[in-house]
């Protein structure tokens, strides 16, 4: 099992959604969660299997399958949950993006953060 700490925006945004979900994260709720979090980008079903399963192997998910449901015509949901590395990454990813944040508002100005943030809540809202 490889193991790498750095992590691309994308898989950023799938950690996340695995973070914000808990015990509700499996394929379909995850995809869900990115698009929001990734607004206005169009975001495929199948690349975020794609990097569910690379950040498995990297040791920062594990996954397993509930029992079968009626409501899923008896097939069983792929369960997803952050391990300790991948909540680690995520954290270090956060850490970093705040420090880009902050020296953002320093150069372009306080007045800009806070009107690009009050945009963008409305916009997520």
């Amino acid at each position: 099992m490889a193991q790498t700490d750095s992590l691309g925006q994308f898989e950023q945004l799938v950690l996340t959604a695995i973070l914000s979900l808990r015990e509700d994260a499996y394929g379909v709720s995850i995809h869900a969660q990115v698009e929001k979090l990734a607004q206005p980008r169009a975001v495929s079903l199948g690349a975020v299997y794609v990097t569910l399963d690379r950040l498995e192997d990297k040791g920062m998910v594990s996954s397993w399958l509930t029992d079968p449901t009626p409501e899923r015509g008896g097939r069983a949901k792929r369960c997803y949950r952050l391990e300790a590395v991948g909540e680690r990454v995520l954290q270090e990813s956060a850490v970093t993006a705040k420090r880009i944040w902050d020296v953002i508002a320093e150069v372009w100005g306080k007045e800009w953060a806070r009107q690009w943030g009050k945009k963008w809540r409305k916009e997520a809202g």
